[in-house]
């Protein structure tokens, strides 16, 4: 083969070993028994070294000397931008660092599972101090001497820098409180309550939306966790939701945000499939997938007029006369202190919340033991209410105990592309609400195909958004959306 060829041929292994531990990481949260934990923990280390060992070996050194990247296509330079940025990244990581952390993760997920039945944060903080001490030095080596979050940050959005971002979310902030504020000063909506919802009849509509917004059942499927997420590539995308009988929306609105993760997965260009830009091109682009479809979509007037008569069909009646009351029952602003429950306006004050949280664990000007009072003292400033437990606090999260820290801007970085693409969208579409209002997705899950999913990895990030869009990122547009939906909700 020529060096090129030779390089993908040893790439797709090094890609296929990714695949089977996202499957053992999901087997982990969906199906494993709980004392396999050691054990799993082990064979995830062993694996994982494996990985890094084939990231950074001199033999992609080699082939890469041998290719002239002057000769290729724009796909194949982008094939070999994927490989060295990985290469470069594996080869400041000493092995022993990388099998470290992922097993110190295996075990410290558990304890803070553990300690999130217990509401107990002292039962997660020994296993999280010695995670934050790996991240840390993870980050150091990664920033080569710089700020250690902006090499942790890297990793989930290349290009992006802590400075950046601060910039970015002092652009929120202000908007957003003001927002918030408005709305809490209006009476608050009163949901139905007392109605218990079946969890065999939640997951059966969550399957039915699941396909709505493009998701493959051929090529994958979907189970309960603790914690929804979305793993695989290719053929074999796997989705996960919760159920909550008496809040239907946690499973169904989880389920369409993380079909909105799986079909941009499924749909990325077969011919990418385990080759370096076969994957989403950055966490912050794939959480716009998923939050597009969950709010601009599925949380649409129009898309709330179909899913009313759709769950009185599957669930009876549910206590609402009207498609207004329904419409604002899904977008109900109202307080809260749970991130994954949050409403469109709160949302992003609680992702500022634990990027700043986050920035100063890994700097080291926050350790674990002041953790959990400055994660209190900051939420009372950020929402004006105390926290209440653990739960409900510090430990609502997974991410830490997994080490996926500068992973969680890209949940905010997500929404503002998300703004960006439906103001396209919408420009771009003519029937999209008609469309909505008789759950049609087809024309908006086509679009995003079109102009986000088929393409994978082959641009940057902020390049892929600004090519579906033709316009530069603002967050303007999603403050803009922001306020013209809630302020027609709430006659502000």
């Amino acid at each position: 083969m020529d060096p090129f060829s030779s390089l993908m041929s040893y790439v797709k292994d090094t890609r296929s070993l990714e695949y089977l531990a996202e499957i053992l990481e999901w087997d982990q949260a969906a199906k494993m028994p709980h004392s396999a934990i050691e054990q799993r923990a082990d064979s995830l280390g062993a694996l994982t070294s494996i990985i890094h060992d084939r990231h950074k070996s001199s033999l992609i050194g080699e082939m890469l000397a041998k290719i002239d990247t002057a000769k290729l296509s724009s796909k194949r330079k982008a094939q070999i931008r994927e490989v060295k940025r990985s290469f470069e990244r594996a080869n400041k990581i000493p092995s022993k660092l990388e099998r470290a952390i992922e097993e110190t993760t295996a075990r410290a997920n558990i304890a803070w599972e553990q300690a999130l039945k217990a509401n107990d944060f002292q039962k997660f903080k020994p296993e999280l101090e010695k995670v934050i001490q790996l991240k840390r030095e993870q980050g150091a080596i990664l920033s080569s001497g710089g700020n250690p979050y902006d090499g942790l940050l890297e990793d989930y959005e290349a290009g992006m820098t802590s400075e950046n971002l601060d910039v970015l979310f002092g652009e929120l902030k202000p908007r957003l409180n003001k927002l918030r504020d408005q709305i809490l000063a209006r009476e608050e909506f009163q949901a139905p309550s007392g109605k218990r919802y079946s969890k065999e009849e939640q997951i059966k509509l969550a399957k039915e939306l699941a396909r709505l917004f493009g998701y493959d059942f051929d090529r994958g499927r979907i189970d309960t966790v603790t914690h929804p997420f979305c793993v695989g590539a290719g053929s074999d995308v796997r989705l996960t939701t919760r159920v909550d009988e008496q809040d239907p929306f946690n499973c169904l609105y989880s389920t369409i945000h993380e079909a909105g993760h799986g079909s941009y997965e499924q749909n990325i260009d077969q011919k990418f499939c385990l080759t370096p830009i076969g994957k989403g091109v950055s966490f912050g682009v794939h959480e716009s997938q998923s939050r597009i479809c969950e709010n601009q979509l599925g949380r649409s007037r129009e898309f709330a007029g179909w899913l009313y008569q759709r769950m009185r069909e599957v669930f009876g009646e549910i206590g609402l006369s009207s498609i207004d009351e329904f419409y604002r029952w899904i977008n109900q602003v109202k307080k809260g202190y749970i991130r994954t429950e949050a409403d469109e306006v709160q949302y992003n004050l609680h992702i500022i919340l634990r990027y700043e949280l986050e920035k100063l664990l890994i700097t080291g000007s926050l350790d674990a033991d002041d953790l959990e009072d400055a994660w209190n003292q900051k939420f009372l400033e950020y929402f004006g209410y105390p926290v209440k437990s653990p739960k409900d606090g510090v430990l609502q999260d997974v991410h830490w105990s997994l080490g996926l820290f500068g992973y969680f801007p890209t949940y905010a970085l997500g929404n503002v592309y998300a703004g960006c693409l439906y103001d396209t969208m919408n420009k771009q579409i003519d029937d999209l609400g008609s469309s909505l209002a008789k759950g049609n997705t087809t024309s908006a899950t086509k679009w995003l195909r079109e102009n986000i999913h088929q393409f994978g990895a082959l641009r940057e990030p902020r390049e892929t958004i600004e090519w579906a869009t033709g316009a530069t990122i603002s967050s303007t547009y999603l403050l803009d959306y922001l306020e013209n939906k809630f302020t027609e909700i709430y006659s502000l």
